[in-house]
């Protein structure tokens, strides 16, 4: 029998409850206090940057407090010495981006709103003690109101906004302080002084020790997305069609592509502050950092394909299993091409090499795309129902028909990047795979019952030698003989064999 402690709680008076939430406060503040540990030390493993930023942060805040500590510097900045220290709180970021961001748009809005708050300030002084005052609400108004609508600017919005906001925060003090305070030039110097020996600390400090940037950030982001959209198209096939072959027991690279659709504000902001940064390391000055938005782009459109793609793994709904065979070995191949070829553009942009080698991939992809086309020409359903029965399998194929374009317009992109960029061209080691060239043949459709067959003739076989390629005048086949393609793979099953050949034929 189970005993409610609940309820003997409850029938008990306030005494004896009282004493039992005492007497459990220690267990309680005990798990509580290793429920914390335990996610501070997560959160410090998962990016140890973090901890040395916090170090940093308490780093600078102490070197400006100096200027309180010291008495020559106090003399020099009196009370106005603690701007320095709120300097420091407020534009010190994570990255060197976001610091130098944030600094020079203080730096130079406050020197700005200073310069403008004297000439306010003298200018509303010509107009008496009485005049003073409207002159300058008048001016603090327009100013305000005209740099408030400026920040609407998409383009001031991303770069200059933290800016604007200095501007109008100092330009009001200055001018409005202005009409009490006597020794305004003096104020306007300390406050500019101060704010400039924050940034520069903060600058310094976080460039000098332990760089975090953000255009090396958007690198990998951009290099990793780009590899978790080659892991999941890599193994969909055996997904798909549940091959052993091809399945994996993992299925986390089922979901990684997920951390791409949610990408873009991330992309943008690390871009934005990747401008401001000089140059380091592999970046040069003015690196093409906005062509990492257009790889990005490129990615998120694929990544949307393959979580369409995604809802026809395990779906209820399944094609007759003779379609799914004949289309098992293009779509697989399409997807594993697609893999390999977004896995080699992603390495590529990690070692900042020119992705030549993902250029054969691209190629078979398009190989195994027109012997899918074939294939699905050749299925003539004789019923609606046999048409509904094999619309999952038609969509499927659609989708990757798109990926296929995708894939394609990121290799563009990423060629462009390393043109722009200057990546270094690495010589291979392995001689690239001769392509098989296909035989040449004819294919004659045999209607016999029931049986779904075809007989394909074959004239001759290509030479091997690919100068009959690169000369124009070698003779050009004839219109009933297919042109020859390269990049074809040496393997295959034999219905992807004859999907070739039958596509052959017909050109």
């Amino acid at each position: 029998m189970e005993i409610d402690h609940s309820a003997i709680q409850e029938k008990a008076g306030p005494f004896p409850r009282a004493w039992g939430l005492l007497k459990a406060l220690p267990d309680k503040a005990k798990a509580k206090v290793i429920r914390v540990a335990k996610s501070i030390k997560t959160l410090g493993q998962d990016d140890p940057r973090r901890i040395i930023h916090s170090l940093k942060v308490g780093l600078a805040l102490t070197l400006v407090s100096l200027v309180y500590y010291l008495r020559p510097l106090y003399d020099g900045f009196g009370v106005a010495g603690m701007w320095a220290v709120l300097t420091v709180v407020v534009i010190f970021e994570f990255t060197v981006g976001g610091t130098l961001s944030k600094g020079l748009n203080r730096g130079f809005a406050t020197l700005l709103a200073c310069a403008l708050g004297l000439g306010a300030q003298h200018l509303a002084c010509l107009f008496g003690n009485k005049g003073q005052p409207i002159v300058l609400g008048i001016l603090v108004f327009l100013l305000a109101a005209a740099s408030t609508f400026s920040r609407f600017f998409p383009r001031i919005k991303a770069r200059y906004d933290y800016g604007v906001l200095i501007f109008i925060l100092t330009f009001s003090l200055v001018s409005v302080s202005g009409y009490r305070v006597e020794e305004l030039l003096v104020m306007a110097h300390q406050r500019l002084s101060t704010i400039l020996v924050g940034g520069a600390t903060c600058i310094v400090v976080s460039i000098c020790i332990c760089p975090v940037w953000a255009g090396e950030n958007l690198h990998n982001l951009v290099a990793s997305n780009v590899e978790k959209l080659a892991s999941y198209l890599e193994g969909f096939g055996g997904e798909y069609f549940q091959s052993h072959e091809g399945s994996n027991s993992d299925k986390s690279f089922l979901q990684g592509y997920k951390n791409v659709l949610d990408s873009k504000p991330t992309e943008d902001t690390m871009a934005n502050l990747a401008t401001w940064e000089p140059g380091h390391g592999r970046f040069g000055f003015r690196h093409p950092w906005k062509q990492y938005l257009k790889i990005g782009a490129l990615s998120r459109q694929c990544a949307y394909q393959i979580e369409t793609l995604n809802g026809y793994i395990n779906s209820d709904i399944q094609a007759p299993i003779e379609f799914r065979c004949k289309i098992q070995e293009p779509c697989t191949q399409i997807s594993a091409e697609c893999g390999k070829a977004l896995k080699s553009l992603a390495l590529a942009i990690k070692t900042m090499t020119v992705p030549s080698s993902a250029n054969f991939h691209v190629e078979n992809c398009k190989t195994a795309v027109k012997a899918l086309k074939i294939v699905l020409k050749a299925v003539s359903p004789e019923h609606d129902e046999d048409l509904l029965g094999i619309m999952p399998a038609l969509t499927v194929a659609s989708i990757l028909f798109q990926i296929v374009i995708c894939v394609e317009k990121i290799s563009e992109t990423v060629h462009e990047l390393s043109t722009l960029a200057h990546f270094k061209s690495v010589e291979p080691t392995v001689s690239p795979e001769k392509p098989q060239l296909l035989h040449r043949g004819t294919i004659n459709p045999v209607l016999d019952g029931d049986s779904d067959h075809v007989v394909i003739t074959i004239h001759g076989t290509s030479t091997d030698s690919p100068e009959n390629y690169e000369n124009p005048q070698a003779p050009k086949p004839t219109s009933d003989v297919a042109s020859q393609e390269k990049g074809a793979h040496a393997s295959g099953l034999q219905a992807y064999h004859k999907a070739d050949a039958a596509f052959y034929g017909e050109n």
